[in-house]
């Protein structure tokens, strides 16, 4: 996958229910590595030994190892030749869980598999980088879930707020706890369960969101225009979440909305094209607001079914080897198309609507999107755990690196969210429409 995110991580909630509505600016899920995730290759075995080995811990005093095995202070001129598990190290950790062992004040609270489960978190956030993630291996199982497009949750896409480092809304699936309890995209989780959530990343976030079907999560909102924070009570359900949806609009235009990338996406998205087709479109509007990316083999091969011949997207690793993905142009779209993007588009909806826009397929119709454009791989470890990390960038048919920097729609549109709430009028859809019939005559 695209893993992620992307600020997002799959770990949002879920996408929104396929079908024959049109649910406007719904994005990832709650899978909140997630839901911008960048899964990329096949999954390989790594093993963990050595990890493994610096979890063994032999009691002894703290002065002993400072005297005996002289550890040192840590440093920060490390070089990429210093490994991490050595003598001093091991001493370290040793060191530290006696201390712990010995004078914290809750004997109860003291975890040893939360220990060591930090420990292994700890050397994957130490690169700094928000898309590369340490998976426990419950973690790791319910991401596999996710991808086959069923979890346990509230409905919610979710993603870490740029400006402020909580989570933040990203959409909400139709017909599903979170739209129930009134959730909206752009909200601003400020508590969860009633702590706070100011620092913590995607997959914490997610994973205290989601849980057993029918408990009920309580979320602390912030909402821009709101004097106060809002309360909200979710309920847990399972949740299905087909990826694409679909309608016919007036005039012959259909209607296309992809909310993620997973392994059910492309075989929905022909069952969507074929739909729209077999009713007489003569134009197409591609919704990919709040769209957190997923799968790159996803999203490529959605792309073959719209693209002419050539390079849909290619990467490039830290040795500067280049892996190229490309289309033959034998099931190029023939009619209009038109793309909605917003700051939500992420990763690997970014892939799609950089390739249209480079072969100038289609009018990008919104605002700048997120600006995802690296590549994360997930490597499970032999003990079911799994570390997801950033491994290569990508570019766009025309060379063009949009990380950190999104790309321009080429017409700018905001959303009106008043109007949306308030009277169920999408701004941009309209935007879409209109300029969707200007290419139809």
């Amino acid at each position: 996958m695209i893993v992620d995110n992307d600020g997002y991580s799959s770990n949002n909630e879920m996408n929104q229910g396929a079908g024959n509505q049109l649910y406007p600016n719904e994005p990832q899920r709650e899978t909140g590595q997630i839901k911008g995730m960048f899964l990329v290759g096949l999954l390989t075995g790594v093993v963990v030994s050595a990890l493994a080995a610096s979890c063994i811990f032999i009691g002894i005093k703290f002065a002993d190892v400072i005297q005996q095995r002289r550890v040192k202070p840590a440093s920060t001129e490390h070089t990429a030749a210093e490994n991490v598990v050595s003598d001093d190290t091991m001493a370290k950790l040793e060191a530290i869980e006696e201390v712990i062992e010995k004078y914290y004040y809750q004997e109860e609270d003291i975890n040893t598999d939360g220990m060591i489960e930090g420990m292994y978190a700890g050397v994957v956030a130490s690169l700094g980088d928000p898309y590369s993630v340490y998976y426990t291996a419950e973690e790791w199982k319910e991401m596999m879930q996710e991808t086959e497009g069923i979890y346990f949750g509230i409905g919610a896409y979710i993603s870490l707020d740029k400006t402020t480092g909580f989570g933040k809304i990203n959409g909400v699936i139709e017909n599903t706890p979170a739209q129930d309890a009134g959730l909206r995209e752009n909200d601003i989780i400020y508590k969860i369960d009633g702590e706070s959530a100011q620092g913590l990343d995607l997959t914490e976030i997610v994973s205290r969101i989601k849980g057993e079907e029918g408990t009920t999560v309580h979320l602390t909102i912030y909402r821009e225009g709101e004097k106060d924070y809002l309360e909200m009570d979710v309920v847990r359900k399972q949740i299905e979440s087909p990826t694409v949806n679909y309608e016919m609009l007036e005039n012959n235009i259909g209607y296309i909305q992809i909310t993620e990338f997973d392994d059910v996406t492309v075989n929905q998205f022909e069952e969507a094209m074929q739909a729209v087709q077999g009713a007489g479109a003569a134009g197409l509007i591609l919704d990919l607001r709040s769209n957190p990316g997923g799968s790159l083999s996803a999203v490529v091969d959605i792309s073959r079914q719209l693209l002419p011949e050539g390079l849909i997207v290619y990467t490039e690793d830290r040795s500067g080897e280049r892996v190229e993905y490309s289309c033959d142009g034998d099931r190029e779209i023939r009619m209009p198309l038109v793309v909605l993007v917003n700051g939500n588009s992420a990763s690997a909806s970014e892939i799609l609507a950089g390739a249209i826009k480079d072969y100038g397929k289609g009018v990008l119709i919104g605002t700048t999107t997120f600006g995802k454009g690296i590549v994360q791989r997930i490597l499970p470890l032999t003990d079911g755990t799994a570390i997801k990390l950033t491994v290569s960038a990508y570019y766009t048919p025309k060379g063009n690196n949009i990380h950190n920097i999104g790309i321009e729609p080429d017409i700018v549109c905001e959303f009106d969210a008043d109007a949306y709430y308030d009277d169920g009028y999408d701004n941009q859809l309209d935007m879409a429409v209109k300029e969707l019939s200007k290419l139809m005559r």
